[in-house]
């Protein structure tokens, strides 16, 4: 696989697909971290005298609701709105001093092809949303072939999108090395490649490996979890996901949500030894602060109230066992963190990870990487990844995403 170091681009076009998916409100940019992850990249475009086409996704946009009904047509016009790229290019444009960045405001062939005729050594354009055009999510060869008629080469460094086949994250590359163009992988997505496979291809020194999981569903990580019981020696879970399992198993769970079509499923997978269920549980009578009477702590949840968090027993159980790990995968968080109640489950875990300086730890991104953040410990994890979806895709698929494996000479 190339990467960005090794193009040689002076003078020529060279289409980069960046995570530009940033939160917006109101026209106004609250995190600009994706846009700042994408510079060196960018910068080492310019460096080397490239024309930088930049592309990105936005938000959601259903196209199905264009022909809706009154009510879903004015949703699809929302997401329109809110999916404009054009604040992303001011604030691109103020992070690179001095560069001339241009946004054009279409993804349509007739209307890109002359601004990007027109560009200097140096330069860059933004172009709008990528999903403004109902062809990116199908990869439509159409779509994509007249995306690639823009390049000289290609870069890929939007690992977030990298599990999506779509025509900016496969279609366009697809369609370069078919004309013998280059292709290549940015700095960001070669190092979410480097920690994430060290994740997969598991050597004996990394050993014990840990894996930490929470989140809402075990549906949503079956394979993940498959995965690596393949691969670990230890999974905490935590999180709701974790009473499917304490159900599976006879316990008492109160109103906490469970998927009864994975119950078996989780009876099987606890049946290896591997898996370690949390003890006890912060658990309320009403998920709304504003109406909750009790939060308590116990083994065993009463009927009329559900568990949002990991107790101080688990939070000792998981941390035995994250001080004994070489290496540790993380994703998902152990409660509903974003309400103060209920956030020393994954607080605790940061805090564990934090204390064990012999591990090489992992965020898999998503909502863990937001607690990573929020909480303060991002600098204490070897690797917070940028790809929530792409780095548990990664994991289930042994290394292997649309986006990178494209890449691949």
């Amino acid at each position: 696989m190339l990467t960005v170091k090794d193009l040689n681009v002076a003078g020529k076009h060279v289409v980069v697909r960046v995570d530009f998916n940033v939160p917006l409100k109101g026209g106004v940019i609250r995190d600009d971290n994706r846009i700042v992850a994408a510079l060196p990249t960018i910068k080492e475009l310019i460096s080397k005298g490239a024309r930088v086409v930049l592309m990105s996704h936005l938000g959601k946009v259903k196209h199905k609701l264009a022909n809706g009904t009154e009510e879903e047509q004015a949703k699809f016009a929302k997401q329109i709105k809110d999916g404009n790229l054009q604040p992303v290019a001011v604030r691109l444009g103020e992070l690179l001093e001095g560069v001339k960045v241009t946004f054009v405001p279409s993804t349509k062939i007739a209307d890109l092809k002359p601004v990007v005729d027109e560009m200097k050594d140096g330069e860059v354009v933004l172009m709008q949303n990528t999903r403004y055009e109902k062809g990116e999510e199908k990869c439509d060869e159409k779509l994509s072939a007249e995306w690639a008629s823009l390049a000289d080469a290609y870069v890929m460094d939007a690992f977030g999108s990298a599990h999506r086949a779509h025509a900016s994250t496969y279609g366009i590359p697809s369609e370069l090395k078919k004309l013998g163009k280059p292709v290549a992988c940015g700095y960001l997505v070669e190092k979410e490649i480097q920690n994430l496979t060290r994740c997969v291809e598991v050597k004996d020194e990394d050993r014990p490996y840990v894996a930490i999981l929470g989140g809402f569903k075990v549906s949503d990580k079956i394979k993940v979890i498959k995965s690596l019981l393949a691969k670990c020696d230890k999974i905490l879970i935590g999180g709701a996901m974790a009473y499917t399992f304490k159900k599976a198993l006879g316990q008492a769970i109160g109103t906490s949500p469970f998927e009864a079509d994975q119950l078996e499923y989780a009876k099987e997978m606890y049946a290896s030894g591997k898996i370690v269920l949390p003890v006890d549980s912060v658990y309320a009578d009403n998920f709304d602060p504003e109406a909750r009477k009790v939060v308590a702590v116990a083994e065993s949840i009463p009927e009329g109230f559900e568990g949002l968090d990991i107790g101080p027993k688990t939070r000792e159980l998981f941390a035995n066992e994250i001080a004994k790990a070489k290496m540790i995968f993380w994703n998902g968080p152990m409660g509903v963190f974003e309400q103060k109640d209920f956030q020393a489950g994954t607080i605790a875990v940061c805090e564990a990870i934090a204390q064990n300086k012999q591990c090489f730890s992992v965020c898999g991104g998503g909502d863990s990487a937001a607690a990573v953040a929020e909480f303060g410990y991002k600098k204490d994890f070897s690797h917070v990844s940028t790809g929530g979806g792409a780095s548990l895709e990664m994991i289930e698929n042994d290394g292997h995403l649309p986006g990178v494996d494209i890449l691949i000479k």
